[in-house]
């Protein structure tokens, strides 16, 4: 008879992410994560001391992919400074890590320490723009507004609710970009 499996470590701290930004951190919760895994909550223990540590470790999960991943992508991928720009900004808000990043901000504002890893996050993610930006804007006023610009757009744009006439969301989006990008 073949030994028990255990989930794997990364498979709680995948649906604790999904449960964070489906509801938020009051959302993670080991009973219901086991449900959605199909197993039993005692395997919960086996990865982590308590639902704390998973938490951290979710946290830890959504900053690496939202920084190194992305600029280790970005960097791999190549181009010239605006294709590089455009790439991070597709790839930090994807369908999949935009609604987490988006659910640790609602979340930063209510626990300090999650404040300060999304400022951690977020300087870190402002360096990469300044140093995109810096390779064809000269002056270091202008790297700094465009960069927060860019991403104050890029945030932004997942709280509007507004309509845009006769283009679409995309099309507004696509020519703000390029209005930041000349």
């Amino acid at each position: 008879m073949a030994p028990p499996t255990r989930t794997p470590r990364s498979r709680w701290i995948e649906e604790g992410l999904r449960a964070l930004a489906a509801g938020g951190p009051d959302a993670v919760r080991i009973e219901p994560l086991a449900q959605a895994l199909g197993v039993t909550r005692g395997g919960f223990y086996w990865h982590f001391a308590d639902r704390r540590a998973l938490l951290e470790e979710m946290l830890d999960t959504w900053e690496r992919a939202s920084t190194d991943e992305v600029i280790e992508r970005v960097e791999r991928k190549g181009g010239d400074a605006r294709a590089k720009l455009r790439l991070a900004g597709a790839l930090t808000f994807t369908e999949w890590l935009a609604p987490i990043d988006l659910a640790v901000r609602d979340w930063a504002r209510r626990e300090a320490a999650v404040a300060e890893r999304l400022r951690r996050v977020d300087n870190r993610r402002m360096e990469y723009l300044r140093l995109l930006f810096g390779t064809f804007c000269p002056d270091e006023e202008e790297v700094e507004a465009r960069s927060m610009l860019a991403f104050a757009l890029l945030i932004g744009n997942h709280f509007m609710a507004t309509d845009h006439g006769a283009r679409s969301r995309a099309e507004v989006l696509d020519l703000a970009v390029r209005r930041l990008l000349a």
